[in-house]
């Protein structure tokens, strides 16, 4: 028997209650969002060291072995930390809402799925203070570099890899779990919001590619602390057999990062142009389509290891094909606006960004699928902007549309308009003074991840680091927004925020209470 008496459970109030230990999935898609955020600008301060560095040419600020680190942590941590989180957030938020289920089909699970994520991002973060200091073999840790030639802290990296993927994993099978079974009563499949079936197909993807990369770092580890040959030719091993592996994780793992966007403009769009989405069926076809093709283009990211020229046509051609349905988008979101009765509120500005952005870097895309042209571009500063293109004026412009669109919502109160909409075109304007420059980089042949550079490429390094401190830069006045949302300060949100988009989608039900338990509903 307790001092408290045999029957008085001791349960934790207040703050660690609500937070802490809470199964609500409002209140994890909060946490997910607010730690991504933290992530998103840590991994900034990551590039922006980088861009310190490659002001000028010459070795300034910083050695080359702390540069390499900052570029493999700033993609880990962009990658694992920032978008992937943000998009498991807003699932979390607007999923049961889209599909009127009181709660994510696991809660409990959802929890332990947040909760592993702050633990292993501080311990990668701590790698960098290890003797010999963080991992510093690039965000893709190819062999040899990352089995021989690495630090000793490529074992926390290794651990805090493994559990990224297995908060992925648990959060994927929580969203179909989720869609499958807690769907209202007449909520057919193809009935469901566009968001709803970009997260269904994304969390098939994650469930199939991240024991991928839990056996690219496990051999990985063996073969640097235990003897193993997975990756070393002397040993009757492969290094090219690593490539082979971590791409067919990694090309997928790209279209886990951009098919959510899919979802969150395919709502903006039809709500700020008064009309319903243009092609709903293809839309949904063409997401499954992009998502079964990305399994079969993973070693165009590979052309220059000296692959059978059979081998290269075949990823060339499925390369150009996935690039159809991603078409298929664009023209769908194009013809929703189409003589709709648009206006530009902020989200519906970022939209617009994002679908014009994003097609220029499907474009470079496109030209990088094209085999003989990429022995020209592999490793240059022009892969660096084509994918920047796709996640930050792609998936990063999408979660900044997506938080804007449903803030007031989530809040209550409605966002700074005006300091919103400073924040959009500071974003805008200086994302593309970031990243456009690059490609001229990148074809007079600039190599990536390099700290020194010749001479003639300095005025437009200066010119792409002026852009990056002004992008991030941009990004505290998002945080101001946020800030003053989350404090409340701001004309109470009407029940219809966006008054007169007359396309949304769904309609908020009223919230479940905290911490209850409701039965799924009957599925028809």
């Amino acid at each position: 028997m307790t001092e408290h008496g045999p029957h008085h459970d001791h349960k934790p109030s207040g703050f660690m209650a609500r937070w802490v230990l809470t199964t609500n999935h409002k209140d994890i898609g909060s946490l997910y969002l607010l730690f991504s955020f933290a992530m998103f600008l840590t991994g900034g301060a990551m590039a922006m060291v980088i861009r310190a560095e490659l002001f000028q040419p010459g070795l300034q600020l910083i050695e080359p072995n702390f540069f390499n680190q900052m570029t493999t942590v700033h993609g880990l941590i962009m990658v694992f930390g920032a978008v992937m989180p943000a998009f498991v957030g807003l699932a979390n938020w607007m999923l049961p809402v889209m599909i009127g289920a009181p709660d994510m089909a696991l809660p409990r699970m959802n929890n332990w799925s947040f909760w592993i994520l702050p633990f292993a991002f501080t311990m990668m973060l701590m790698s960098l203070f290890m003797e010999g200091g963080g991992p510093n073999f690039g965000w893709t840790f190819y062999a040899p570099l990352s089995t021989k030639y690495s630090p000793d802290s490529t074992a926390v990296f290794v651990f805090a890899v493994h559990l990224m993927g297995i908060s992925s994993i648990m959060g994927a099978i929580n969203v179909i779990v989720t869609i499958v079974n807690l769907r209202a009563p007449g909520m057919t499949m193809m009935k469901l919001p566009l968001f709803v079936w970009t997260w269904l197909i994304t969390a098939f993807l994650l469930i199939a590619v991240m024991p991928v990369l839990a056996g690219a770092v496990t051999m990985v580890l063996t073969d640097k602390y235990f003897g193993t040959s997975f990756f070393d030719a002397a040993g009757g091993g492969d290094p090219v057999m690593f490539q082979h592996i971590f791409w067919f994780f990694g090309h997928p793992e790209v279209y886990i990062m951009i098919l959510p966007s899919f979802g969150i403009i395919s709502a903006i769009v039809p709500a700020f142009s008064r009309k319903p989405l243009f092609g709903y069926a293809s839309m949904v076809y063409a997401t499954a389509s992009i998502a079964g093709l990305s399994f079969l283009v993973w070693a165009h990211h590979m052309f220059t290891t000296g692959m059978p020229v059979a081998a290269e046509l075949f990823f060339m051609y499925c390369t150009m094909l996935i690039s159809v349905p991603t078409g298929v988008k664009v023209f769908n979101w194009v013809a929703t606006m189409w003589r709709g009765s648009l206006t530009f509120e902020v989200p519906m500005l970022f939209a617009i960004a994002f679908i014009v952005l994003f097609t220029i870097g499907g474009f470079s895309g496109l030209m990088l699928a094209i085999t003989p042209v990429d022995f020209q571009y592999h490793d240059t500063y022009f892969v660096v902007a084509h994918f920047h293109y796709v996640l930050v004026s792609g998936a990063i412009f999408s979660i900044m549309a997506a938080s804007y669109y449903w803030l007031p919502k989530w809040t209550g109160v409605m966002f700074d308009e005006g300091l919103a909409k400073l924040h959009f075109w500071c974003s805008l304007i200086s994302v593309n003074v970031l990243f456009f420059p690059m490609h001229f980089l990148g074809l007079a042949g600039m190599p990536r991840r390099i700290p020194d550079y010749a001479l003639q490429f300095a005025n437009v390094n200066a010119i792409v680091s002026i852009g990056g401190f002004a992008f991030g830069l941009s990004q505290l006045i998002f945080l101001v927004v946020v800030i003053k949302c989350m404090r409340g300060k701001g004309e109470k949100a009407p029940d219809k925020p966006w008054e007169g988009a007359e396309g949304l989608e769904w309609e908020m039900p009223s919230p479940a209470p905290y911490h209850t338990h409701l039965t799924p509903p009957e599925i028809k």
